[in-house]
This record gives C-alpha cells, sequence and structure tokens, in this order.
C-alpha cells in the first residue's frame, strides 16, 4: 500500500514512519483493496499528556475511511487509529459483499 506521511512542523525519524508503515500495512490483511493512504502527524499545543495526533486516512473503492487520534506518544496514537480503522475496513468489507 502506497501511503504518504506528512509531519507537520517537525521532522519525523525513520524509525516512527517504518512503525506507521507496518501497522498500516498489516490493514491489508483485513481488507486488499485499499488503494493508498494518508498519514499526517501534529504535535499539539495543548495542556496534557496526549498531546500527539495521527491522522489516517485510507482510500477504499467506493469512499474514504479516517482516524484520528490523540495519544502521550506517536506509536500509541497509531495504535489506536489503526485498531479504528480495522473495524472501519471490516464494516466496509461487508456492506461492498452485501451489495454484490
Amino acid at each position: 500500500m502506497k501511503v504518504q506521511m506528512n509531519a507537520v512542523h517537525f521532522t519525523a525519524d525513520q524509525k516512527l514512519l517504518d512503525f506507521i508503515q507496518q501497522r498500516l500495512n498489516k490493514l491489508e490483511t483485513f481488507y486488499d483493496k485499499v488503494t493508498g493512504g494518508e498519514v499526517t502527524l501534529r504535535i499539539n499545543n495543548k495542556d496534557g499528556v496526549a498531546n500527539k495526533t495521527v491522522e489516517i486516512k485510507l482510500l477504499v473503492p467506493g469512499g474514504t475511511l479516517f482516524s484520528e487520534e490523540d495519544a502521550a506518544s506517536f506509536e500509541a496514537a497509531t495504535d489506536a487509529a489503526t485498531e479504528s480503522l480495522r473495524r472501519q475496513i471490516v464494516k466496509h468489507k461487508e456492506k461492498t459483499l452485501q451489495t454484490h
């Protein structure tokens, strides 16, 4: 899956980008028709521990799936976002199977 990654106002290290790519690749085991994706990493200036935001947009036939999660680390936010997307993918796959 080809994924475009953007880090807003900072440079993400390769280890983090590889981690995110690995998590997204696992989603393909649930639905192999994902055509691409976009990931945005952002550090928020708000109070509290959960100041790292990960936004993931996945392009699938017939729509776009999106998840945005905040956490104390980008890895934790990525895990939460990919879990949310996994549930969305399963629902989307069930919907497309019912219509065909």
